[in-house]
């Protein structure tokens, strides 16, 4: 049998698109924008890339295997369900989140005024003080999808320690 390891890191990416008639959630945050994120659950993806990232350091499948977007039951689905599940899962198999680092890719809106309230949004849900969370915000200089403003990619990064 191999030994577990004491510190586990996953990373984690997820990117959806910018529309009309959809809230803009990061974070289990409404942010006010006259676009939303399109997706099946309620298309929060600063959320489901750190549930990967935790999936991943955890070498389990991604947030698709657990709620598949072809299940009605995760129609407009709260994310923070998803970043629960990935918790109770590395609690389950004996590790607990250290710390995260998530940076936010998006033109508009201006994030940083949204930190702290993320920060605690996620604090809340995953029980972590909030000073363990990292969070950086940055444009895409206009080039691309994301600087046009056709939506919103996140990365994270996590690190899980042994119980």
């Amino acid at each position: 049998m191999i030994e577990p390891l004491p510190i586990r890191i996953g990373h984690g990416y997820d990117l959806h698109r910018l529309v009309a008639g959809r809230k803009l959630i990061l974070g289990g945050v409404e942010l006010p924008f006259h676009l939303g994120l399109l997706g099946h659950s309620d298309a929060d993806c600063l959320t489901h890339a750190l549930a990967d990232a935790i999936f991943g350091a955890l070498s389990l499948p991604d947030i698709g295997h657990y709620f598949p977007d072809n299940n009605s039951a995760n129609k407009d689905l709260d994310s923070k369900v998803i970043l629960i599940k990935a918790v109770s899962e590395a609690d389950r198999i004996g590790y607990q989140v250290g710390n995260i680092d998530l940076t936010i890719v998006a033109e508009k809106p201006k994030i940083l005024h949204y930190i702290e309230k993320i920060k605690i949004s996620l604090s809340s849900t995953m029980d972590l003080p909030k000073e363990r969370i990292g969070i950086k915000a940055t444009t895409n200089e206009q080039i691309g999808a994301i600087g046009r403003m056709e939506g919103i990619a996140t990365f994270a990064v996590c690190t899980l320690i042994k119980k």
